[in-house]
């Protein structure tokens, strides 16, 4: 579901409520319809905002750019960013010590006791060359 679709829902959602319920009929403890109406589309677009945050933010692309090490436990890479030191597992084809690269995967716990960092790598999305320290 696109964020276009969402906001498309949302808005036929306010307009329905907008357009049904009359706005000059109290009901119960004073409330008008049109009152109870507003707020059952405020929280309706609020739910539809959520859920398109979260799925823009599940759906996002991950990636991480560093200088790949080979070390005696295989590959690493030390993130640019927050400078923390990830060994390296997944799809590894392609990947090359003594490179600065941009791989795409996701960050996973380590199974061992040891609790390494550990970036599952799906694919190489940038190789810079050699790296520069």
């Amino acid at each position: 579901m696109t964020q276009k679709c969402l906001w498309r829902g949302a808005l036929i959602v306010v307009l329905s409520l907008a357009l049904v319920i009359p706005a000059n009929a109290t009901g119960p403890r004073g409330w008008s319809y049109g009152e109870v109406g507003a707020v059952l589309a405020a929280v309706g677009v609020a739910i539809v905002v959520v859920t398109a945050v979260v799925i823009h933010d599940v759906s996002k692309k991950r990636a991480i750019t560093g200088c790949v090490i080979s070390g005696e436990n295989g590959l690493t890479v030390t993130d640019e960013k927050d400078k923390r030191i990830y060994a390296l597992s997944g799809n590894t084809n392609g990947i090359k010590p003594g490179e600065r690269m941009t791989l795409r995967g996701k960050k996973i716990r380590s199974q061992g006791s040891d609790k390494t960092r550990v970036w599952e790598t799906k694919n190489v999305a940038r190789d810079f060359g050699i790296c520069r320290q």
